[in-house]
Parts: structure tokens; sequence; C-alpha cells
């Protein structure tokens, strides 16, 4: 830790301080000395007089954040400065202020948090060196265009207290994004507290979001503390918020516009430090019309807004993610794989991937346990081929021995796919069609020219 004062009586005796609070103390007499020091032996944490001689304490600072040095910097401040003190905390990027004479416990709390907060940039550093070589984040991978939006999106809001809104498919990884946000907020020192809301009924997601008090309800035996207690100082991720009963949905956004909770059966409110994620694999706009959400809680949550895209639109970031997963796997089975056969990897772009990362992983660990070490083959595989229709860009078609359907196909045209395909697999035989489809030959002629007239129309509009 670096002392910056002119006075050295202050000077000595701020030092001694340091060290009696169990930290090393370098002493410098103005703030090009100071930049001197920290050129020579960078450290961790800056406590600096405001008004010096020479280089004072905002140049000192004014420095440092044109260098792009953003060493937490506390400022000693006394009695009728304190409004030039907290302008340099809002202007310069100061971490504290502290007025004279320094009280040994106070300074001592603001050096643990300052540290803390060196340690979160030190960590982000790590995570955005990752993200630039790699396209890694966390436990997120992939380079492609649209993963490296959310990665940008991810190191936008991070940083701030906003709540924020994870949107995607079942199994696209909406956790990891919530667990990044975490890692990388100022709060990342804090709990993080996941709750699926789709797995618990109403009287039992009240309980687990805010508690209960012993004998609130018939089998509550003693007090349970809920998910925003637990993740005070951290972040609570809300899963599934779709799912959320819509009374509780009435409740949680009391408890976010007020930042109190009450326990089931409490007679008073706690309030809480809490930053939400939510997430939903539900349009949310359809759910607002369906009465599945409230549009009240979907704006309050909504600040801001992350789109995880599926699988199937990013397939470039396959094989990156594949290794990632094996590298697991091999850790946790014993395996020695070393990656994907040549043949596997056409597979795995084939293949439209409904179930996003959670179905590649287990595909992927299904194939490790059965191939054991090497390379996973096709022959590893269990994929089922019509799940690739997703890749069609019509929401039904006729593919080998299955037709494939997306939603969006009407009754009449799977009808009158699946008539094709069975007339194609009977050589035009249409005694043979009609007796597989269930239906008399009649029928199959005047379903066939019901299909012939209104592709004719088609033509002619």
């Amino acid at each position: 830790m670096l002392v910056v004062e002119d006075d050295e009586s202050q000077r000595e005796g701020l030092g001694a301080m340091v060290g009696s609070l169990g930290f090393t103390a370098v002493t410098a007499r103005d703030g090009r000395e100071a930049l001197e020091l920290h050129a020579e032996n960078p450290v961790d944490l800056i406590l600096t007089d405001l008004i010096m001689p020479g280089m004072d304490g905002f140049e000192l600072l004014r420095s440092l954040e044109e260098h792009g040095d953003r060493t937490p910097t506390i400022v000693l401040t006394g009695f009728g400065s304190i409004e030039k003190a907290i302008s340099v905390v809002h202007d310069l990027k100061a971490f504290w202020f502290l007025e004279k004479p320094v009280n040994p416990g106070i300074l001592r709390a603001l050096i643990e948090r300052a540290a803390a907060q060196n340690r979160l940039l030190e960590q982000t550093e790590v995570l955005n060196r990752q993200l630039s070589f790699h396209g890694v984040l966390g436990d997120l991978v992939g380079g492609s265009s649209a993963m490296r939006q959310v990665f940008s999106e991810i190191q936008q809001v991070a940083p701030t207290s906003a709540s924020v809104l994870i949107t995607g498919e079942s199994g696209t990884g909406k956790e990891l994004v919530a667990r990044a946000l975490h890692r990388l907020s100022p709060r990342s020192g804090g709990p993080f507290v996941p709750v699926n809301c789709a797995a618990l009924t109403e009287t039992l997601i009240e309980s687990e979001l805010f508690g209960h008090e012993k004998g609130s309800f018939t089998g509550a035996l003693e007090r349970h503390i809920g998910c925003f207690e637990q993740a005070n100082d951290g972040t609570v991720f809300l899963d599934e918020i779709g799912d959320m009963p819509i009374g509780t949905q009435a409740k949680l956004l009391r408890v976010l516009e007020e930042r109190k909770v009450r326990r089931l059966g409490g007679k008073s409110d706690l309030l809480v430090d809490v930053r939400v994620v939510a997430a939903t694999n539900k349009v949310p706009e359809e759910a607002i019309k369906a009465k599945l959400l409230r549009e009240d809680l979907y704006y309050r949550l909504n600040v801001f807004h992350i789109f995880l895209p599926p699988l199937r639109d990013r397939k470039d970031d396959i094989p990156a993610i594949s290794e990632t997963i094996l590298v697991n796997l091999n850790k946790k089975h014993g395996c020695r794989i070393t990656g994907l056969d040549s043949g596997t990897l056409d597979r795995f772009q084939d293949y439209a991937w409904p179930g996003n990362i959670r179905e590649l992983r287990n595909v992927l660990e299904r194939a490790a346990i059965i191939a054991g070490e090497g390379l996973i083959l096709p022959k590893h595989l269990a994929m089922e081929p019509v799940a690739a229709a997703a890749e069609t860009g019509s929401p039904i078609e006729a593919a080998g021995e299955f037709i494939q359907v997306r939603p969006g196909a009407t009754m009449e045209e799977i009808e009158d796919t699946y008539i094709n395909l069975v007339l194609q697999k009977t050589n035009n035989n249409k005694t043979k069609a009609a007796d597989i489809l269930g239906i008399s030959v009649r029928t199959l002629y005047n379903r066939l020219g019901q299909l012939t007239k209104a592709k004719a129309n088609s033509a002619n509009n």
C-alpha cells in the first residue's frame, strides 16, 4: 500500500497505522514521488492526501486515470474540504474519501473493501483476456458473431446493479450467462442463489423466495431463510420466471420495488440488497398476452435484455463447445477422449439440436462413455435424424423415410407431404399407398386432385 502525505509526522503516523493493521506501507511526500514509486513497484492500494505542495492528490489521480491505471485510491481530506473529496471520488474515480484524523477501524474496513475491488478488477481482466483470445467468458464458449454480441452485452451490464432478463430456448445456457454476470460484478464476493421457478408450487415458491417463520403453515417446523435473504449482497437468479404463479409475481414485484421481504408468517419487513437476474424460455410478449407473465413485472426485470441464441444458429461454436465439454467429461468419467472424428463433426453440423447445448452435452457424455478413449466416431452417437427439420427454411419437408415438421406447418401441409412420401415409397402405386394411409383409393385420388388444384392456383397468383 502506498501512503502519500506531505507532512512528515502524519506520513510516518499513517505508515505505522497501516502496518499495525497488518498491511505493508510504502510512503511518498507528494504525487510525483508516488508515481515514481508506483511505476517501479506497483501497489494494490493508494492512500493519498488531497491538498499537498508540488503534485497534489488531484493531479495524482488525474495522472493515474490518463494512464488507465485503476489502482483503488482512498483520498484523505481535512475539515472543510469534504465537498472537494466527494468531487474527486465522483469525477476522478477515487475509491472513497476519509476524513482526518483517520480512524483505524474505518481505515481497515476501507482497505479490505478496496482490496476486494482490486481482486474483482484482476479477475475481470483475466476473463476479458480469455474472451479476446479464445472466445471464452467463464463457462460460456463461442466465437460466432451471435456469441460475441452476448459477451459484449454481459461485459456492458455486469458492473452495474441493473436487473437483467435473459431469454432463449431451453438448454442454451441461460444460467451460465447469469453466473458470468455475477462473476464480473462488484457483488462477485457475495452469494449467487439460483431458483427454478418452474419446479415449485405457489406455496413452496413463496417460502423458497421469501422464507417462512416456524408454524406459519402446516409442516413449517422451523424458520426458513428465503433466497432473497440468502442472496443479500449478491445475486439471485430466477430461472423460468414465466412459470412463476401470477400471485407470486405480484409479491415479487413488491420486493423488487421496495427492496424488502417479509417471511411467510412474519410480522416485519427485512431490507435486502440483491441484484436480480431472471430468465425465461418463453417469448415475453406472448407470455404477457397469455397472462402467464405480469406486464409490470416484465418491465421491472427487463432493464437490460440478453438474448441467448439457439445452438442451430451458431454451429460454428460446436467444436469449441464440444472440446470444453469433453475436458469436463474426461475428469468426470475417467475417459481419455481426444476429440471428435470429422464424420462426427459433420453429423453435428447437420443436426438441428432442438435441446441445444444441454442435448449436445448428453450426446457427448453417452458417446464418451461408449468410446472410452481416442476420437468420438459416428458409431458412438445416438441422434435422431428427424431433428434436422429445424434446419430447413420450410416448416415441413420430406427427408429420407421421415417427414420433418416444425411449428408453423398446417395440418393440410403435413398430410400432403406425408401422402407424397408414401407415394414415393410405393413407386406411385396408389392402391398400396391408400392401404398404408388407411383411406380408400377414391379418397386418395380426391386428395391428390385437391393438391394439384391448390398448386395451380398458387402458380397463377
